[in-house]
C-alpha cells in the first residue's frame, strides 16, 4: 500500500492555499540509476507532462501556481520545503529562517524519491538544500517546456549532473502557461484559482483511489479560468 499523507491548508491574507490537500508520498521512488526517463514515462502515461529539472540554490521565494496543478519528485539531496504561506519581506535571511513569514503552514523534510502533488494556489518554498549548490535549471528550455523530439535522451544526459537538491517537476500536459505568483496578486478572487480543473489522473499513481484521482474532489471541474 503507498503511504499518502494528507495536508489541509487554508488560505492566508496572501496566499490562496486550495480546498484541496497537498499529497505527499514519502520515499515512493527509490534513489536510482534513471529515474528521470522513468519518471517521465510514467508522467506521459498518465497525462502529465514533464517540463523542468531544477537544482535548487540554498532558499528561494514563497510563491504559488494561480492557473495549473504541480507534481515535484525530488531526484537528488535533501531539503526543507515550507507550503503554506507568504514571505512577509524581501530579505531572505529573515524571511527563511527568521520570522519574516505569515504564521502558520507546515514544513517537510524532502529526500530523494518524495513525490509532492500540489493543487493550484499552493504556497511552497525550499530551503536548507544539502549539498548546497547554486539555483540551476539543468534542462533546456525556460522552465516550461524541454524543447526537441527525445525528451528521454535529453533527461538520460541530465541525469549525469545531479548534484545538490535536485526535482523534476511535472503538470497536467498542455499546460505551459502557468505564472508564478508571490502573494497577495489573487486576493478577492481565490475563488477562480481553486477552480483550476482537477486532473483526469494522478501524475504518478494513476487511477488509484489514494491518489488525487481519489483524494481530491471535483470542485471546480468544468470551471475555466
Amino acid at each position: 500500500m503507498v503511504l499518502v499523507k494528507k495536508y489541509h491548508l487554508p488560505p492566508t491574507a496572501l496566499m490562496p492555499n486550495s480546498p484541496n490537500p497537498l499529497l505527499y508520498y514519502p520515499g515512493y521512488f527509490a534513489e536510482q540509476k534513471g529515474l528521470p526517463k522513468t519518471l517521465h514515462q510514467i508522467f506521459d502515461d498518465n497525462g502529465w507532462e514533464t517540463q523542468w529539472i531544477y537544482r535548487y540554490g540554498p532558499t528561494q521565494r514563497s510563491h504559488y501556481h494561480a492557473t495549473v496543478h504541480e507534481c515535484m519528485v525530488v531526484l537528488s539531496g535533501t531539503a526543507t520545503i515550507r507550503f503554506g504561506v507568504a514571505d512577509l519581506s524581501e530579505n531572505m535571511v529573515e524571511n527563511t529562517w527568521g520570522t519574516a513569514r505569515e504564521a502558520g503552514g507546515i514544513e517537510i523534510k524532502a529526500r530523494a524519491g518524495d513525490v509532492f502533488v500540489l493543487p493550484a494556489g499552493t504556497a511552497h518554498k525550499t530551503f536548507d538544500t544539502k549539498p548546497a549548490r547554486s539555483f540551476t535549471l539543468l534542462t533546456p528550455g525556460d522552465g516550461h517546456l524541454i524543447p526537441g523530439g527525445d525528451v528521454g535522451a535529453v533527461l538520460e544526459e541530465t541525469e549525469q549532473r545531479l548534484e545538490g537538491f535536485t526535482m523534476m517537476g511535472a503538470y497536467p500536459a498542455e499546460r505551459r502557461d502557468w505564472n508564478t505568483q508571490r502573494g497577495g496578486e489573487d486576493f478577492g478572487a481565490y475563488q477562480r484559482v481553486w477552480s483550476v480543473p482537477k486532473p483526469a489522473l494522478d501524475p504518478v499513481l494513476g487511477h488509484s483511489q489514494e491518489g488525487l484521482f481519489g483524494q481530491w474532489s471535483d470542485y471546480g471541474l468544468s470551471a475555466k479560468l
